[in-house]
């Protein structure tokens, strides 16, 4: 007989509560604890970064004296994605902070001072613009109230330099710029200015062969040197032009261009004439140019003529020479022998003519004295040349200059025209000074006898 076989009992735990209740927790029931968790790190981190905030303001230091300028655009972008994902990605992020805070970028040029434009551009349409000095202190908004598209261009630029601009995206994280600006390809180091018998010549000195253009404008004209910067003797060289024919020049840095804006007196009517010469001895090139009268060029040379006859030996002798002297040993030897020296000018006849006419007055049979014992006879044609050559150590010559310009110019001009025949590279003011000691050393020579 076989034994009833026994029913196998089962090892699975019942389902019933009734029989066996559960003690580990639920899938829900853990990620309501993770989220709690990650919920309480996440605002841990975001009272961080607003106390760092706080501390920071906004980036800026107290001690930090830049200019602050506000570029948060009036209107924010709409509701997007970004404000969706913001509170979960600030968790790698720093916190809260770094979507919800302002933030600020600090601005500067090298050298220093530079001037910028300030833009805030979003998806190509400007919604702010503002200009300062650097340094400066941009404020931006916060990321999640921008665009990806919003971006923050500074276009710097100042005096002697090229003009930079950079693109800055403002949800990017910097919080400097530094911009280096390059300094123009050429600089104008030295202008002169030369009058004598009705016509003008303006001389621009640069480091290297300008690029211009002139534009005539009624009773004168702008002369414009690209990508020049100007030096503050040249500026100032400028301001002191003064002549029968020049009522006012005056001159500005435009951008990369540096320009010279020239007004005649009563609507003169001119031809203007440019030539470009290379002064090899100091690596300089010379832009010249030329203020011609359209009338009465004649008669000017007719008057510069007769005015020259006029001068005797007592304009070039006794305490003239003393004048002479004092005046030749104060002005630079090297300038002074660049200005006497004929190089193409205008004026290069006259200057001829004088030194046929200090030959001729001389009270030394025709000869004249040089420095260093040479002795020339001007009324001969090759001595004259070598004569005007060593020009800046004829004794003499430069009171017959003298003579030559008081009889042929007014009163009012006698002293700046004389500037420009012999010292056109000193400025105005410097060469009274001069002028004026030589006239003191002739009164004590007068006194004394």
């Amino acid at each position: 007989m076989t034994r009833p076989r026994k029913r196998a009992r089962s090892t699975l735990p019942s389902t019933s509560p009734s029989t066996a209740p559960s003690t580990a927790p639920s899938t829900a029931t853990m990620l309501e604890r993770l989220l709690l968790a990650g919920l309480a790190v996440l605002v841990s981190m975001s009272l961080v970064a607003v106390a760092q905030a706080d501390e920071e303001d906004t980036g800026v230091d107290d001690d930090f004296e830049a200019e602050v300028i506000d570029m948060t655009p009036d209107d924010a972008v709409g509701f997007s994605m970004r404000n969706v994902v913001a509170p979960v990605r600030s968790i790698f992020q720093g916190g809260l902070g770094y979507w919800y805070s302002e933030r600020a970028i600090e601005i500067d040029t090298t050298p220093s001072g530079g001037f910028v434009d300030l833009f805030y551009v979003r998806r190509n349409f400007q919604k702010r613009f503002e200009q300062a000095q650097a340094p400066v202190t941009v404020i931006l908004p916060p990321r999640v109230k921008t665009g990806p598209r919003d971006a923050l261009v500074v276009r710097a630029f100042q005096e002697g330099y090229r003009q930079q601009s950079v693109t800055v995206p403002v949800a990017s994280r910097k919080s400097e710029l530094v911009i280096n600006l390059e300094p123009l390809p050429n600089t104008l180091s030295a202008v002169s200015h030369r009058y004598f018998g009705g016509r003008s010549t303006l001389m621009f000195l640069t480091t290297e062969s300008p690029t211009f253009r002139v534009q005539e404008k009624d009773s004168g004209f702008n002369l414009i040197l690209s990508e020049t910067a100007q030096t503050s003797e040249a500026a100032g060289a400028i301001a002191g032009i003064s002549s029968p024919m020049i009522e006012q020049a005056t001159s500005r840095q435009v951008g990369e261009d540096f320009m010279v804006s020239v007004s005649f007196v009563d609507n003169l009517e001119v031809d203007l004439r440019s030539r470009l010469d290379r002064d090899a001895a100091r690596d300089l090139f010379t832009f010249s140019l030329d203020v011609l009268p359209s009338q009465g060029r004649g008669e000017s040379v007719a008057a510069a003529q007769a005015a020259l006859a006029r001068i005797t030996s007592d304009d070039v002798s006794g305490c003239r020479l003393a004048f002479d002297t004092a005046l030749r040993e104060s002005l630079d030897r090297g300038s002074l022998s660049r200005a006497l020296t004929p190089k193409g000018a205008f004026t290069d006849p006259y200057m001829r003519a004088a030194m046929r006419r200090l030959g001729e007055v001389s009270a030394n049979d025709g000869q004249v004295e040089f420095d260093g014992g040479l002795v020339y006879r001007p009324t001969v044609p090759i001595e004259l040349e070598v004569s005007l050559s060593q020009a800046a150590e004829a004794r003499g010559y430069l009171a017959l200059l003298r003579a030559f310009v008081r009889e042929l110019e007014a009163s009012e001009y006698r002293r700046e025209t004389l500037r420009s025949l012999i010292a056109p590279e000193l400025d105005s003011l410097s060469f009274g000074e001069v002028v004026d000691k030589a006239f003191a050393k002739e009164r004590e020579c007068a006194a004394s006898r």
